[in-house]
């Protein structure tokens, strides 16, 4: 597997904010055949750092309901796996 296709995209919400300003940590969706050596590798050889440490989770599909006027639908969205990347002290990554 490529070290692209490993990683997808990096999650960006007010949580991920926190963990990159002070607990040095990132969050990435990465693929759902990824392991952590493979993450791990792919992270250190795109940005140039040290990864300390690599935890993995499999966020499940959710239910939601779309529609009006009388008429519903349930939506599911898609798992996908999420991988929250520490890095050593003094090191950043600029997403």
């Amino acid at each position: 597997m490529n070290r692209f296709d490993v990683l997808r995209r990096p999650i960006v919400t007010e949580k991920s904010t926190y963990q990159s300003a002070k607990l040095n940590q990132y969050a990435f969706e990465v693929a759902p055949a990824a392991t952590k050596t493979q993450i791990r590798h792919a992270v250190e050889s795109i940005w140039k750092v040290e990864v300390k440490r690599v935890n993995v989770s499999v966020a499940p599909r959710k239910r939601a309901r779309r529609g009006r006027y009388g008429r519903r639908w349930v939506v599911k969205s898609e798992q996908y796996k999420k991988a929250v990347v520490t890095l050593a002290p003094g090191q950043r990554i600029e997403l």
